[in-house]
């Protein structure tokens, strides 16, 4: 014999959790702005693991653009930047190719911008050995600067001075 529920039971609360990761991740240092907005400060993040070190290089990337900074920190990279590609040369080099929103939506000043450029660095250089330098491509062609300050003519070497040891 079945009873019905009662008409006054209330349903459960619902709970707001995080959908569970679905495969495999890797825990990734992916890099923002510090509170005092000197420097870069590295936070461990949740990656997911690629089959083939191309592939983990864009999620890296990927990771980098969406993720948002734990508080105090804030982002390095504009919000709504896209990535277009993402290679590896085998002599230690990765282009990284994104959207001109990486140039259209960086906020001004030479700092931003040096932050902005060594955020994208750092975060191959320090979770993909074998990357050494990273080139930064805008829409798929190699520009001089972003607006104006950061040399990108020659693809960029890890800057351990911009980044806040804790």
């Amino acid at each position: 014999m079945t009873t019905d529920p009662t008409p006054d039971a209330e349903p459960a609360p619902a709970t707001e959790e995080a959908p569970p990761a679905v495969g495999p991740h890797i825990a990734a240092v992916l890099y923002f702005v510090s509170e005092d907005g000197a420097l870069l400060e590295g936070a461990s993040m949740d990656v997911p693991l690629s089959d083939s070190p191309a592939a983990q290089a864009r999620a890296l990337i990927e990771a980098q653009l969406a993720a948002e900074p734990p508080a105090p920190l804030t982002r390095a990279v504009p919000a709504g930047v896209t990535v277009r590609g993402v290679f590896l040369t085998g002599r230690d080099d990765a282009y990284v190719d994104l959207d001109s929103t990486f140039v259209s939506a960086l906020p001004g000043g030479s700092h931003n911008e040096l932050l902005a450029a060594y955020a994208m660095v750092s975060v191959l250089t320090t979770n993909l050995t074998p990357v050494r330098r990273v080139q930064i491509l805008i829409d798929g062609r190699e520009v001089e600067t972003l607006t104006g300050h950061v040399d990108l003519r020659e693809p960029l070497r890890k800057n351990e001075g911009l980044i806040r040891v804790p």
